[in-house]
């Protein structure tokens, strides 16, 4: 099946704040940049206030992608409440402000509560910047105060795997 494009549905700005949304790890014109939306399907159902997209969901706005095999928001009134994404995985990208090296996350599902503002990845999660890299079956984020919690102070289940490059490091070979 054909993907088909859904530019600027209302349910998609909902997205975007589900990953890297604004805050200071977000390059800082990407929240101002036009959103582009693409699933194989659609439902829309204002009355239940549930927008589904599925099959190959692929969302850009500026310098953020996210790749995921569906995605659901859930409304409060005309606001979103609740946005999950799942995928095998869901992977996505965006470059901070300051910075070449793009932040790159995937998990299995992520969900993003809009009034806690918590990010959170679970299964398989990985959050990386370069060659620093940061595992867990559970990753939560919480942008607003900028803390990220794995493992046990997660309640995940699995043990925190954390690999950092040493700024300034000079290979001696």
């Amino acid at each position: 099946m054909k993907s088909r494009s859904f530019p600027r549905v209302p349910a998609a700005a909902a997205v975007v704040a589900l990953l890297w949304s604004g805050g200071a790890h977000a390059l800082a014109t990407d929240k101002d940049q036009p959103i582009d939306l693409e699933a194989d399907s659609v439902e829309l159902d204002e009355a239940k206030g549930l927008s589904i997209y599925s099959g190959s969901v692929l969302l850009k706005q500026g310098t953020l992608q996210v790749r995921a095999d569906k995605v659901t928001v859930r409304h409060t009134g005309t606001k979103p409440a609740k946005v999950e994404a799942e995928g095998r995985p869901v992977r996505f990208q965006q470059l901070p402000d300051k910075s070449t090296e793009p932040v790159r996350g995937e998990a299995l599902q992520a969900v993003y509560e809009v009034n806690s503002e918590e990010l959170v990845l679970l299964g398989n999660a990985v959050l990386s910047q370069g060659r620093d890299t940061f595992r867990s079956d559970r990753i939560v984020y919480d942008r607003v105060k900028s803390v990220v919690k794995a493992g046990a102070a997660a309640k995940g289940k699995e043990r925190v795997r954390i690999t950092v490059d040493p700024k300034g490091r000079k290979d001696k070979r």
